[in-house]
């Protein structure tokens, strides 16, 4: 089939009731930006001292669990899981508990080994897995700010996904998807679909790599002594920027992608190997450096040269459910198009 792709923005509509849970850096951004989209949109986070902070700030939240999804199941919100993913396991067997109906996604930067969990709980019929690419080194309520998804994917799996609304879970599932859609799109990032397996094979690439080789240059830096890090600059520092994450998060992050991310580190580690090879023989870098100037490029004219900037990321517009709607999916995630909802 042959979708019809247009660069016009898709229309925004709101998604309901989200209700957050998790009011770190990605967790207390979204909920900062429903509320100012004017979502009702309510939070938790097991930290005290977090909530009193949050709610200082003007935002409804609570460290009680069972209250808030009590009160997720009774509005019937759209439930975020905003917590890192050693945390997800708790969180699933308390959403099963206290709001056994409502549809729910997450913000993890892995999405087979989630997948896993909410399979293996019965609970894959109301689940949209969900990655915001967003993201700074800094973790807590204290670094949220508004607009931090603005221009920036917001990859929405598709596993599970019917081919059509022939039983009520099939309904269900597809408007909890919308939802998920609407959301990302409310708060300014743009939808990109992808299966489970496909996104935690890119993610490698472009995520938790850089993640190695940011740790890999900041310890290689930091052995070269004082004169190092003095003379370390802007290139250093943008190129080290993610070693400065919680490493906790990093490690889970890592450790939850094994397979790809050794793929990944194999291709790199065969491209170092090859110029330092071509160094110690007194070769040249010339197809290494070029080859690397022309994937950025291709990089840039896919992205934007900066956050939110023009971009060459097609937009396709799919009707959930209707005919042919997950070959639609299916192209958009073979080409990274972004999606809007009719």
């Amino acid at each position: 089939m042959n979708p019809q792709t247009t660069p016009a923005a898709p229309p925004v509509t709101r998604p309901g009731p989200v209700c957050v849970l998790g009011l770190g850096l990605i967790g207390g951004c979204l909920l900062r930006d429903l509320v100012a989209a004017g979502v009702e949109a309510f939070g938790w986070n097991r930290s005290t001292p977090t909530v009193e902070a949050a709610a200082a700030d003007g935002f409804d939240v609570s460290a009680d669990l069972p209250a808030v999804l009590t009160r997720a199941a009774r509005q019937d919100a759209l439930v975020v899981l905003g917590v890192p993913f050693p945390a997800l396991p708790a969180m699933l067997d308390a959403l099963e508990r206290y709001a056994p109906q409502v549809g729910f996604t997450d913000v993890t930067s892995v999405k087979g080994s989630v997948l896993s969990l909410v399979t293996d709980r019965g609970m894959a019929d109301r689940f949209i897995g969900g990655h915001p690419m967003a993201g700074t080194a800094d973790s807590g309520w204290e670094a949220t700010t508004e607009g931090l998804f603005r221009g920036a994917v917001w990859v929405v799996a598709t596993d599970n996904a019917p081919a059509a609304v022939e039983s009520p879970r099939d309904a269900a599932w597809l408007r909890n998807w919308r939802r998920v859609v609407e959301t990302a799109t409310l708060v300014g990032a743009a939808p990109v679909p992808a299966r489970a397996r496909k996104h935690d094979k890119a993610v490698a690439r472009i995520s938790h790599l850089p993640h190695v080789m940011a740790e890999t240059m900041a310890i290689t830096a930091d052995n070269g002594g004082a004169l190092s890090l003095s003379l370390a600059a802007s290139s250093f520092r943008d190129a080290t920027r993610v070693a400065g994450t919680e490493p906790d998060l990093v490690r889970a992050m890592c450790e939850n992608n094994r397979e790809a991310l050794v793929t990944a580190l194999d291709e790199a580690l065969a491209l170092m190997t090859d110029a330092r090879d071509a160094l110690a023989a007194g070769g040249d870098l010339t197809d290494f450096t070029e080859a690397g100037h022309d994937a950025r490029l291709r990089f840039e004219a896919r992205a934007g040269r900066v956050k939110g900037g023009p971009t060459t990321r097609s937009l396709i517009r799919v009707l959930p459910g209707s005919d042919g709607w997950l070959e639609q999916l299916h192209y958009a995630e073979s080409i990274g198009a972004q999606i809007g909802v009719i």
